[in-house]
């Protein structure tokens, strides 16, 4: 695909707990055959290590994120299968580089989805900063007026963050809570991370089948399946 055809969503990573949310968003985009441009903030690399073991490189970054995609929530490693046609839809920028791509207004984008989203993210993104490229195409998202998708993970949330969200809601962002839901039968973690990374790719308007919907039938989640 051509830059000129190319339109990718921007994923930005931050430092907050939920690796797997955004592993599980980066399948679902792909899945979907959409292209993404990637931005890991220096906070969440020390997070992704923490949670997985995996050290995320600048210069190797293609093999990490395969190493990353391809794990389950549960740790196990070799879950997920994924392709290098998958790994070509991926650029990536880091998080230094206020020159990239997203930085501008110009650049071809179809959206954000920051996830995890730590409560520092909420606070710089609501307040317009852009100390590094995940706040700066940010704020670039909500001045185009494309969709910004921004999954909160943080808990107990302070009346300053509750301010900061309303002032995200308004700007015109969506603020969604990695909050999980059981009634779509969950029975594995992965169950429940999926279902956060489809209710964001929901608010995206992404494709996807990560978690089976509610239907409207009563005790459906156990006579059925996804």
């Amino acid at each position: 695909m051509s830059q000129q055809q190319r339109r990718p969503w921007i994923v930005g990573v931050s430092g907050a707990s939920g690796t797997p949310f955004a592993a599980s968003v980066l399948r679902g985009l792909l899945a979907a055959g959409e292209s993404v441009d990637l931005v890991v903030s220096r906070a969440s690399r020390l997070t992704l290590l923490d949670e997985t073991g995996i050290a995320f490189r600048d210069a190797h970054w293609r093999e990490d994120l395969r190493v990353w995609l391809a794990r389950g929530a549960d740790g196990k490693a070799g879950t997920f299968a994924v392709s290098d046609a998958d790994l070509d839809r991926v650029r990536h920028w880091g998080a230094g580089d206020l020159a990239a791509g997203p930085s501008s207004g110009s650049y071809p984008a179809r959206g954000m989805l920051i996830v995890p989203a730590s409560t520092a993210c909420v606070a710089g993104v609501a307040l317009g900063l852009s100390k590094d490229l995940l706040q700066r195409a940010a704020s670039v998202t909500l001045k185009e007026r494309r969709r910004l998708v921004v999954a909160v993970r943080e808990t107990p949330l302070s009346g300053q963050t509750l301010k900061q969200m309303v002032a995200l809601d308004e700007a015109g962002a969506v603020v969604l809570p990695a909050s999980p839901a059981f009634y779509a039968g969950a029975t594995h973690i992965q169950d429940l991370v999926d279902f956060v990374a489809g209710r964001v790719l929901d608010a995206a308007g992404v494709a996807h089948q990560l978690y089976r919907r509610w239907e409207g039938e009563l005790g459906g989640s156990r006579s059925g399946t996804r």
